[in-house]
């Protein structure tokens, strides 16, 4: 496994692996990896001859009062994980690589960014975006890798991708889960033991929701309703949002039809956690 910290190594590098035909396959990552990045990055290893991830904060990601200077961080962790699974390249790259100075280029998808996450984080995604558009140039991978907690931002890359005629395909992978349901992120380790507890009211809030449209109910409000007396049962939750939206457009769904997205989320004391199902109606 190869550590990369510069751009022009690493396109030295992917140039050499395309010469000799071999299919690229990246996962993007912020680190603190976890069992769901490693889903991921196996997801990639099985389908190409080579596999490259990387590992960066994105700080144009991050709003002002957010928390990228706490966002958990651990290098030397990462990159056990990482070989351990076979990854070929992690890219470590500093902020002064990827955003020089005199930086002024960003990369904006309309519309699908304004709900949901790009409601409350507003930015976001336009940060997003910018990274991907940019690692996507360095790595030009054939398969890029991304999980399905995420499922806002993996419909924005997909949209970009799309519009901008990038030469890459965008896979996205199953959320991987704890035990007791709680979908793995990074921003778990903030958790103290008792809001970790009361996490778990996410996805049974969410499975419940399911059970009611599989009785068939189609009334979107009534389901964010359950959601919402099922979470604020936990005193240390704090809704950031519950929406009932088309899985594809993100349009509110009021009445469920179709591919559906029931996402939510929810503070458990600074932590922000995010989580969604996907339903066909």
């Amino acid at each position: 496994m190869r550590i990369v910290e510069k751009i022009a190594d690493l396109k030295t590098i992917i140039r050499a692996q395309k010469r000799e035909g071999k299919t690229i396959g990246f996962v993007p990552t912020m680190g603190y990896l976890h069992k769901g990045h490693l889903s991921l990055i196996e997801t990639s290893i099985r389908h190409n001859d080579f596999t490259v991830i990387s590992i960066f904060v994105n700080p144009t990601q991050f709003g002002p009062n957010e928390d990228f200077d706490r966002y958990p961080r651990d290098i030397e962790g990462d990159l056990k994980k990482a070989e351990s699974v076979g990854v070929d390249v992690v890219f470590i790259p500093a902020k002064e690589e990827m955003y020089p100075q005199g930086y002024m280029t960003y990369v904006n998808v309309e519309k699908i960014t304004d709900s949901l996450c790009g409601k409350s984080r507003p930015g976001h995604f336009r940060g997003v975006t910018t990274i991907v558009n940019k690692l996507f140039n360095i790595v030009e991978p054939d398969r890029a890798y991304f999980g399905q907690k995420d499922a806002q931002q993996a419909l924005v890359i997909k949209k970009m991708v799309e519009d901008l005629n990038m030469n890459v395909e965008v896979i996205v992978c199953p959320i991987v889960r704890e035990e007791d349901g709680l979908a793995m992120s990074s921003r778990n380790a903030y958790l103290s033991d008792e809001e970790r507890k009361s996490a778990a009211i996410l996805y049974e809030s969410l499975l419940e929701a399911k059970e009611m449209v599989e009785m068939g109910e189609r009334d979107g409000k009534k389901i964010v309703g359950h959601i919402k007396n099922k979470i604020e049962s936990k005193t240390n939750a704090e809704i950031d949002y519950i929406e009932v939206v088309k899985a594809s457009t993100l349009e509110n769904a009021d009445i469920l039809e179709g591919e559906i997205l029931i996402a939510l989320a929810v503070k458990f004391g600074q932590t922000r956690l995010i989580d969604n199902i996907t339903l066909s109606c």
